[in-house]
């Protein structure tokens, strides 16, 4: 609180009813500067020639490959093309699809974690290893 020098005739000191904004200002300078400051000096750039690739580039498959396994443990691949699942490296050969290719991966909420578990472990032996799970966005309720 600031008190008014303005002496009246009574003894009490008059309060000022204005902020006094200067330290605020200046400490908000201060951190100015030292983000200046600072800001250059985090940023690191270190100038290196990259060698130029020989190998073609990949192209980008734009319809992803979905994997489903189902309540009773059969899996179809895309659409609706069964698989046995112990032939699983093959017949995912002979629909085209690489090792290089990322599969999709949906199950149901009623196959046992560790059926599920043998599948994951088929396909990283067989070479698949960008394999993503699928699940439902925005559920607030969890199957029990």
């Amino acid at each position: 609180m600031a008190f008014s020098s303005n002496r009246t005739d009574s003894d009490e000191l008059q309060e000022q009813h204005e902020i006094n904004v200067t330290p605020f200002i200046d400490v908000m300078l201060v951190l100015l500067i030292i983000f200046m400051v600072a800001a250059p000096l985090a940023t690191v750039s270190v100038p290196v020639k990259l060698p130029a690739v020989a190998a073609p580039t990949q192209p980008k498959s734009d319809v992803p490959t979905y994997l489903t396994l189902q309540q009773d443990l059969t899996l179809i691949l895309g659409e609706g093309d069964k698989i046995n699942q112990q032939n699983l490296a093959q017949a995912l050969k002979q629909h085209g699809i690489e090792t290089q290719q990322q599969i999709l991966i949906r199950a149901d909420s009623k196959v046992e974690y560790g059926q599920f578990m043998a599948l994951m472990n088929q396909l990283t032996k067989a070479g698949y290893s960008q394999v993503a799970l699928v699940g439902l966005e925005h559920e607030t309720d969890v199957a029990q």
